[in-house]
């Protein structure tokens, strides 16, 4: 855009920007007039009206980490100036200021304390308060006078500490419990899959055995050594004066059993690959996958409170974070928390990521003998270098070769489904996904996922469905899930027509994860603020139940709360749009919106996300600080 068009849009608000949704005229605003109105009419959480120190902290949004923490980027691969080049490092903030969880925590009471009748074995040497009198006196304000987990199971288990202690603590500092509540919730799991202490010793030890995974690599090495053989023999038999050394015998041609199947059983005659593939097909627990609302694995904002919303409004299929393999196997607490299970999620997989045979084979058994799962997905479409670089992510969409022995591996000693999620391609115009689509069903994979875009594309362009239609037919009879660019019931009902199983939401969710019902209703919801602000509610209700309620569980959940919300700030009401529906890489304008708390969840600017939370989880700390992980850069 030109200066005079600039300045144009300047002066009239109401002008339409080429990539801006399309709002009404009368909704309109300029960015000043925007900030201004969200400052100026902003209450505390308590009601209080905005003063001078309240305004929105300007270094909030760019504050970085000291010159020395910077990341150190290679000048060579700068532009032509030698400055860093921007589309090297965009879509996500890797200079951000990470705050660690002991920042936040003031002096504490000692587990002693908490848990009654249990004695400190550090004595005088103990760091945390033992009087209560004195712990009271120096803890942070309550934020609410109701506690959800008291109120949810009768009890709390952070006792004092909890940032609502006062709703369940009697005034001589007794914790007090309901039993009626308790009795209701006796005997319920509502988290599945943590990681048990001795297996995460045997872990760390290495003692624990794949007994499974032995044997397919076993095979898969006796294979290798076999086809060096053969590949000699067949040079010696080239050559004149090999005589016989070439001449294979019978038994050493004769088809080995494909190695992502069961040992042979003991049977009349030899067992065909056609056979042993009938043979574990029955064996695994089967999932129906067609005609299916998939919430995508979304890393950092993907974690369980999120997928309960997602759930409360109709989502079909659930799956955990991307986890790294060989993290789970050296029995890292915070990896398999990737993999914890909600009694909600009744269809829920797990994703994990990794370049080699042997760990992912190992990995897959672990997760078969220890954690309650429907399916497992193997995430060969994640694009980021960190995995890339590795071989791992979109990397095996190029070692097609380690890749498929990866699968059948995996296959080998699960008893569930596994699924492979994989983008068009690595560069962006050589899309190699349905070549590898034609070798994938010959490899026993219950499910792909194609995201219609390359790893070079990122989020950048729209979404290839005509290539994904073309990937449907290809992938028959697999079932074959399409992701990209929905983002109303619109979108998903055109993804149908192409004629794929099921369709994948990640971002569309992010946005306004009632999306899910807009789908199966076939309908545009307008949804009010005050409902949107419920929903923001209950994810921080879950994550109070899942991260803790004192105050590391709850910055813990701010933390994730302001993730979500850098993307749900991108939702334009419905009754404000001018064409319906919003597309997903329309960037919003500045609007006002039908009442101030609309306003304020239009706003792109951290303090504001803030200012949310402080509804919700009370004051920030003094020397709170946040940074979103990603960008808003899919609307360049």
């Amino acid at each position: 855009m030109d200066k005079a068009a600039e300045e144009t849009v300047k002066k009239r608000p109401d002008v339409t920007v080429k990539g801006e949704a399309s709002l009404k005229p009368e909704f309109l605003t300029t960015k000043d007039k925007f900030h201004g109105f969200v400052d100026s009419e902003w209450r505390g959480p308590k009601g209080e009206k905005a003063t001078d120190g309240d305004k929105v902290d300007e270094t909030m949004e760019t504050s970085v980490e000291p010159e020395t923490k910077k990341l150190k980027l290679d000048p060579e691969k700068g532009n032509k100036d030698g400055k860093p080049d921007s589309k090297r490092i965009r879509g996500q903030n890797k200079s951000r200021p990470h705050t660690k969880p002991t920042a936040y925590d003031e002096k504490r009471l000692c587990l002693s304390v908490i848990q009654e009748n249990r004695k400190c074995h550090f004595g005088d040497k103990c760091n945390f308060y033992h009087n209560i009198a004195e712990y009271m006196a120096t803890k942070p304000a309550d934020i609410g006078e109701s506690c959800y987990l008291y109120d949810t199971f009768g009890k709390c288990g952070f006792g004092l500490c909890c940032r609502f202690a006062m709703a369940h603590t009697t005034p001589d500092f007794k914790t007090m419990v309901n039993a009626e509540l308790i009795k209701a919730n006796e005997g319920r799991t509502a988290v599945r899959n943590s990681l048990a202490k001795d297996l995460q010793i045997r872990l760390r030890k290495r003692s624990v055995t794949f007994k499974k995974s032995e044997e397919y690599l076993e095979i898969l090495s006796n294979n290798k050594d076999k086809r060096e053989q053969q590949a000699n023999g067949d040079a010696c038999a080239a050559d004149p004066t090999g005589g016989e050394q070439g001449v294979s015998t019978e038994a050493e041609v004769q088809p080995q059993a494909s190695p992502n199947k069961q040992p042979p059983v003991k049977t009349v005659g030899p067992l065909t690959d056609e056979d042993v593939i009938k043979l574990r097909q029955c064996e695994k627990k089967q999932v129906d996958f067609q005609d299916k609302l998939y919430l995508a694995p979304l890393t950092t904002c993907g974690n369980l409170p999120f997928r309960r919303v997602c759930k409360r409004f109709g989502a079909d299929i659930t799956c955990g974070e991307m986890a790294m393999c060989t993290n789970l196997l050296q029995g890292q607490q915070s990896e398999w928390a990737l993999l914890k299970r909600h009694e909600s999620e009744d269809v829920f997989g797990v994703q994990v990521e990794g370049s080699f045979p042997d760990t992912m084979t190992r990995c897959a058994e672990l997760i078969n003998g220890n954690i309650d799962v429907d399916f497992v997905d193997i995430n060969s479409g994640c694009p980021i270098d960190l995995v890339y670089k590795k071989g791992g992510g979109c990397g095996l969409m190029t070692r097609t070769r380690k890749f498929e022995q990866i699968i059948k591996g995996m296959n080998y000693v699960l008893d569930v489904p596994l699924t492979v999620k994989i983008r068009t391609g690595v560069q962006e115009k050589s899309n190699i996904a349905h070549k590898l689509i034609a070798e994938m069903k010959t490899w026993d994979v219950s499910m792909i996922t194609l995201h219609g875009r390359s790893r070079e594309q990122r989020y950048t362009k729209s979404a290839d469905w005509d290539y994904i239609n073309t990937c449907s037919k290809l992938a028959s009879p697999v079932p074959l899930y399409g992701n990209g660019d929905i983002l109303s019931y619109e979108d998903a009902m055109k993804a149908r027509e192409t004629g794929v199983s099921g369709i994948m939401i990640a971002r569309g969710a992010l946005i306004k994860p009632w999306i899910f019902t807009e789908i199966k209703e076939s309908r545009h919801w307008d949804i009010s603020s005050g409902e949107r602000l419920d929903v923001l509610r209950d994810f921080s209700n879950f994550g109070l139940e899942h991260w803790g309620s004192d105050t590391r569980g709850v910055e813990k959940t701010r933390t994730f709360l302001l993730e979500w919300l850098s993307f749900m700030c991108r939702y334009i009401p419905v009754g404000l749009l001018e064409r319906v529906p919003q597309k997903i890489n329309d960037r919003p304008p500045y609007y006002l919106g039908r009442n101030y708390l609309e306003s304020l969840m239009a706003s792109q600017h951290v303090g504001d996300w803030v200012r949310i939370s402080e509804m919700l989880l009370g004051p920030v700390p003094t020397y709170f600080n946040f940074l979103p992980k990603h960008k808003a850069n899919a609307y360049k």
